[in-house]
């Protein structure tokens, strides 16, 4: 028979053998993955069956020895200073930054957070890009993902013996076929692969420590160990791993340069304690000088298990044990990303209270209302990272499980403050103006056209954003005074702008503390900050809540507050989270405020806001958190900017979108003060 080819037939009949050719190479393709190209290295089981690969020999913990010497910093501030860093960026030994076409290596990253411009992906057409932050950053940490650091080193280099087998020319995005394949088998299955690895899995090792000892060397050469203090880097990298599609990742960042030999990847753990225990064996624990934590982000895209406690269910000692290790690692997490904010949403089962209009900030996925996700169902979750949500997911109902189960073993899984960061794929930590907004993933967001239509299956670009800061209280930018204030949570996160906010609760503080020149002095002296805890008074807690507006540059100015709140989380029982949000200084602007078609203000908000308040609806029986989120004024979000640029008739059709909102309220969100009663 001879074939017939497919536009000779009649269009219908083409477009279903088109659809049925597409359909076999798919199934072609995850047999081959799933089947024929594993071979795993164990088999050893964890308590749901997955299979995990451990590295022979295990890999050696953290060497004893006493961290490098450094200068005091030559300024100290006593009340501590604010700090702004990013903690989640990655670069091109990263898979999925190396696809998006990303030149920037850890030494460019680091090079571009403090103020030298770095070469981006270039576009489609092969124009070159580049770009520079509009202020250096005060301390930054690379998180290449540790699970596909050997890819990057093996396939990226010719003269590795497999070089040019199908794994590393789907690597390298040569066919769609191989693409598909590597794609399957790199990404959504847990092992190595012998195609990369070799039966033994020796060269995925040799490579992996390639790409974290590069890691290390960066970020030792770019940390200031001189009594100029000008920027600290950490030593970082990223867990990233998956339930059923779902992201429970984690950063996991060290104190200083003494780490273990391999980072500890979803490989080798397939339960999010074992990444803690292990990290307590190889670094925390081990003799020396080794301690690290881990960070959650993308909270929001879990399904609503970010914050889910696995052992409720088994007896009070497990579900101690694994709220002791979980509260011990995790002390912050990742509020805000270029991926979204993990702050709260509205409409969700189980959050008791009034809608908060505010939490429909920057959801990576569609807001309530417009085609939204359903609520998970957590008996029968899917299996696409985009097709439910759960109040699990957000950080404010997490706080309030915390308090659940403190109240059940007593210990508080889940007492954690708040930072943000990029996630950039470009190598560009900081890079969060709205107003020079090129995208965090390379070639894929490389023009303005691209950054405004729909991108990939995880959903539009148009709903990324440049990503958040984070921010940390401290004495000085050195490693150890940072990693304190991450220990005890002296923390906060913001939506991109370098807003200060401080946020203290005492029994009683002065009448007059605002309008007092030692208020933050004062303020220390007699109460807990940001991220502490308070024993229940009789009655309610004074709290200081005081924010400063970020002052700008000259090419980009900053924008006023317009006012400062209070939220409050507590408990109601199994699955039941309460919440309300008080207005303490400053006050919702009359409309207009923002002229969108020029992206200028109409109205001025505040340099400084500063307020003393109690909470009206106090029960010192009574456990709640509370945290403060800073508002500036509206103003253009980055797809308004730039759809302004293009000519009005040549506009992209996004621009003329309803649901894609032209102005936003970038905020910043304080690590919460827990009022706990005595018991």
């Amino acid at each position: 028979m001879v074939p017939v080819a497919a536009n000779t037939l009649p269009k219908p009949m083409g477009k279903l053998l088109t659809i049925l050719k597409a359909l076999l190479l798919l199934v072609l393709a995850v047999a081959l993955a799933l089947g024929a190209t594993y071979v795993y290295l164990s088999q050893t089981r964890d308590l749901r069956g997955a299979v995990r690969d451990d590295w022979e020999p295990p890999a050696a913990a953290a060497p004893v020895m006493a961290p490098a010497e450094r200068e005091p910093c030559a300024e100290r501030a006593p009340q501590r200073r604010a700090y702004f860093g990013d903690l989640h960026v990655h670069t091109a030994l990263s898979y999925d930054a190396y696809g998006y076409g990303t030149p920037a290596l850890p030494d460019d990253a680091y090079r571009f957070a403090t103020g030298a411009a770095v070469a981006l992906a270039a576009t489609p057409g092969g124009e070159a890009r580049s770009q520079r932050i509009d202020r250096p950053l005060d301390f930054a940490a690379v998180t290449d993902h540790a699970e596909w650091m050997a890819d990057a080193i093996i396939c990226a280099d010719p003269r590795q013996p497999v070089y040019d087998n199908w794994f590393c020319r789907g690597f390298r995005g040569e066919g769609r076929f191989n693409r598909l394949r590597y794609f399957v088998a790199a990404r959504m299955s847990v092992g190595r692969p012998a195609a990369l690895c070799g039966e033994d899995g020796s060269r995925c090792r040799a490579a992996t420590r390639a790409a974290w000892e590069e890691t290390q060397a960066a970020a030792e050469r770019w940390y200031d160990r001189s009594a100029d203090c000008r920027f600290t880097t950490f030593h970082a990298y990223e867990y990233s791993r998956r339930d059923r599609g779902f992201m429970l990742h984690r950063n996991v960042v060290f104190r200083n340069e003494r780490v273990p030999e391999l980072p500890i990847s979803w490989v080798e753990t397939t339960l999010l304690q074992e990444l803690w225990q292990g990290l307590a064996e190889q670094c925390n624990d081990a003799p020396g000088h080794c301690e690290a934590l881990a960070i959650p982000h993308n909270m929001n895209l879990s399904a609503g298990m970010a914050f889910r406690l696995p052992y409720k269910s088994a007896g009070e000692q497990v579900r101690a044990r694994y709220a002791a290790l979980r509260r011990r690692f995790e002390p912050i997490v990742e509020m805000m990303q270029a991926k979204g904010e993990s702050e709260c949403r509205n409409g969700l089962s189980g959050v008791l209270g009034e809608p908060d209009e505010l939490c429909a900030f920057e959801k990576m996925l569609p807001p309530a209302g417009e085609k939204a996700p359903p609520a998970c169902d957590e008996d029968a979750l899917p299996a696409a990272f985009d097709t439910c949500v759960g109040p699990l997911g957000y950080a404010r109902y997490g706080l309030a499980e915390g308090l659940a189960e403190r109240d059940a073993v007593g210990i508080n899984p889940l007492e954690f403050g708040f930072i943000g960061s990029t996630d950039t794929h470009n190598g560009t930590p900081g890079a969060v103006q709205e107003a020079a907004y090129e995208g965090h993933t390379g070639r894929a967001t490389s023009t303005p056209a691209r950054r405004l239509e729909q991108v990939g299956p995880k959903g539009k670009s148009l709903n990324r954003n440049p990503g958040g800061l984070a921010g940390v209280w401290a004495e000085d930018n050195s490693r150890d005074a940072l990693f304190d204030a991450l220990q005890r949570r002296e923390t906060f996160g913001t939506s991109g702008p370098r807003i200060e906010p401080r946020f203290f609760a005492a029994p009683d503080y002065p009448a007059d503390l605002c309008e007092r020149e030692d208020v933050i002095a004062a303020a220390y002296a007699g109460g807990v900050p940001m991220g502490g805890t308070l024993d229940a008074p009789p009655q309610s807690p004074h709290f200081l809540v005081q924010a400063r507006r970020d002052p700008g540059t000259q090419d980009y100015p900053g924008t006023d507050l317009q006012r400062l709140q209070v939220v409050k989380v507590w408990s109601e029982g199994e699955g039941r989270y309460g919440q309300a949000v008080f207005d303490v200084s400053g006050a919702p602007h009359a409309e207009p405020a923002l002229d969108t078609a020029t992206c200028q203000p109409l109205q001025r908000g505040a340099a400084e806001l500063c307020a003393t308040w109690r909470d009206p609806d106090y029960d010192p029986d009574q456990a709640a958190a509370y945290y403060v989120r800073a508002l500036e004024m509206p103003s253009c979000r980055w797809s308004q900017r730039q759809c302004l640029a293009f000519k009005e008739d040549e506009r992209p059709p996004a621009c003329a979108d309803p649901a894609v909102p032209k102005a936003i309220r970038e905020r910043a969100w304080t690590s919460p003060i827990w009022v706990l009663p005595e018991d």
